[in-house]
């Protein structure tokens, strides 16, 4: 086991690590919450990953699962601090859902990011100008201002962090031609979407490549989807879907995220090459000019 590079990423290691000692020492929750004069929803808490343990807690709990090895103690004891790092996401508590709070957690820890997107350029590679028009406009509800204004800060710093991180991650995008057509917030908004990408696909680090109509039918028909890679190979990859009143990050589903790893290959072996996708962007781009004029 060896410490992994982030706060979520770290809770995450920290349960899973902490649920195996515990069914090594061959103990229920309901036997080991007693043993540490816990509630049982704390323990369950506490291996479900959505709350984090004190130093304190934790080397009592490792005590209770016979746990003495000096390095396996002290790399818990990392994981649980790293848990515990304050991140600047963590002011807008009252804006976004917690789903989208522990997104932005994985994220931010991951080595590589996978995506698919069917009818809008993903998050991560939009401008301000488009962000704002997806926001506002693609919402069940009417959303104020503000909290439009809000989103579209914390979507932009998701995106300056990630980019101008020492080690930013491999970014692999596919998206359907569809999202280059569909004029978000206008021809002149979506020009510069398309400028915009043409772009960020000469990065080294970023994988974009258009899914062109011709392809016809594909397996990502269903939906949008991203997967999360970790440098530490002991961390699960996570697999985040979204739809209009759902989000949804899954982890400890090897079947149904190796499903996806699998979809996520099939629709790159149909994309447009790099260069072709560029010429694509470009070519839109040039439409969509005419348009705004």
């Amino acid at each position: 086991m060896s410490a992994p590079h982030g706060r979520t990423a770290g809770r995450f290691r920290l349960r899973s690590e902490l649920r195996q000692r515990r069914e090594d020492a061959g103990l229920t929750q309901e036997q080991a919450a007693a043993e540490m004069e816990w509630s049982l929803s704390k323990l369950v808490r506490i291996e479900a990953g959505t709350v984090s343990i004190s130093v304190n807690d934790l080397r009592a709990l490792l005590g209770l699962y016979g746990v003495h090895d000096r390095a396996e103690i002290d790399e818990m004891l990392k994981l649980a601090r790293s848990a515990r790092q304050r991140v600047w996401w963590t002011q807008y508590r009252d804006v976004l859902a917690p789903q989208y709070l522990e997104f932005i957690g994985f994220e931010t820890d991951a080595s590589g990011i996978r995506c698919f997107h069917p009818t809008i350029v993903p998050g991560l590679l939009q401008t301000e100008a488009y962000a704002r028009a997806v926001i506002a406009g693609a919402a069940l509800n009417e959303v104020a201002d503000d909290i439009v204004e809000a989103r579209v800060a914390v979507r932009m710093t998701r995106i300056k962090e990630l980019f101008g991180r020492d080690d930013p991650p491999r970014i692999s995008v596919v998206m359907d031609e569809a999202v280059l057509h569909r004029p978000v917030g206008g021809p002149a908004v979506m020009r510069g979407q398309l400028h915009h990408l043409a772009e960020v696909a000469t990065q080294p680090q970023v994988d974009l490549c258009v899914l062109p109509f011709r392809a016809g039918v594909h397996p990502g028909v269903y939906g949008s989807f991203l997967l999360f890679d970790f440098p530490d190979a002991a961390d699960e990859i996570v697999l985040y879907l979204e739809q209009a009143q759902t989000q949804m990050l899954l982890r400890d589903r090897p079947a149904e995220i190796a499903a996806y790893e699998r979809v996520f290959n099939r629709l790159r072996a149909m994309t447009l090459s790099t260069e072709e996708s560029i010429a694509m962007l470009l070519r839109t781009a040039g439409e969509m000019s005419r348009l705004a004029a």
